[in-house]
């Protein structure tokens, strides 16, 4: 079990939320399936909503804004920052393109969209008063993030220059895959793929990979990937009851 009450070091996955065409739906879906309550944001933070596992937040979803309504759904991971605006520039200088420009959120913190040179998009956090995730790594939260990239080499070199991360390549002749270690520890994956789009992955944990993929499909989600054995817990690839994909692994806590 891991609490946080202080910013995450900068590099570490620390927020993911999900711009989703119903966030009711989101709201009952993910709520059955992981405990999850939420707290409205408010019209201010365009009904931004905060979800929270025994009082403490580890996810967030809302609307999608205007215009951006024929954009699909995804989780999207942001990876924490000391200075937005620094590394933001670093993103540049190593190849990648920045989507939305840094900005203030109230006093909640400083946050920045950005994509890496092989396309998978990101967004970048700098915490003030909210340092994103309070609760990781049990069932129900966040417990991992994996960007999937399809040029592999240059994803190792960009993200290694942007955020000084140690890659603990565990490569074989099957497939294309390194850890990214900050002070030792992996903190996230970097793997390689030949078909669909670059993308940050997200899983969430569970304490039955097989009850909960059950569940899902009784929530109107579906199956991408049946539940199977892992040297991390079993896991499964599935999508809500609007097509949103994400992952669920088996845990303890």
């Amino acid at each position: 079990m891991t609490f946080r009450d202080t910013p995450w070091p900068e590099g570490t996955p620390c927020w993911v939320d999900l711009m989703v065409a119903d966030p009711e739906r989101a709201d009952r879906f993910y709520g059955e399936l992981f405990g999850w309550e939420t707290a409205d944001q408010g019209e201010e933070y365009g009904h931004y909503r905060i979800a929270l596992l025994e009082g403490r937040s580890v996810a967030a979803f809302g609307p999608k804004p205007p215009g951006m309504e024929q954009v699909p759904s995804v989780w999207t991971t942001y990876l924490a920052a000391a200075d937005v605006d620094k590394t933001t520039a670093r993103i540049t200088e190593a190849g990648g393109q920045v989507l939305m420009p840094p900005g203030d959120v109230g006093d909640s913190g400083r946050m920045a969209m950005v994509v890496d040179p092989a396309g998978a998009a990101f967004g970048l956090w700098q915490a003030k008063e909210n340092v994103g995730l309070q609760h990781v790594n049990v069932p129900g939260t966040l417990v991992w993030n994996e960007c999937m990239n399809r040029d592999f080499d240059r994803a190792k070199a960009f993200y290694s220059q942007v955020f000084g991360y140690h890659l603990g390549d565990i490569s074989n002749a099957d497939f294309s895959y390194a850890t990214l270690d900050l002070d030792g520890r992996p903190i996230g994956g970097l793997g390689g793929i030949s078909e669909g789009d670059s993308h940050w992955s997200t899983y969430f944990g569970v304490a039955d990979t097989d009850a909960s993929v059950a569940k899902i499909v009784e929530l109107g989600g579906s199956v991408s990937r049946e539940p199977m054995d892992s040297p991390y817990g079993r896991m499964a690839q599935v999508a809500d009851d609007q097509g949103v994909a994400f992952n669920v692994i088996s845990v303890t806590g």
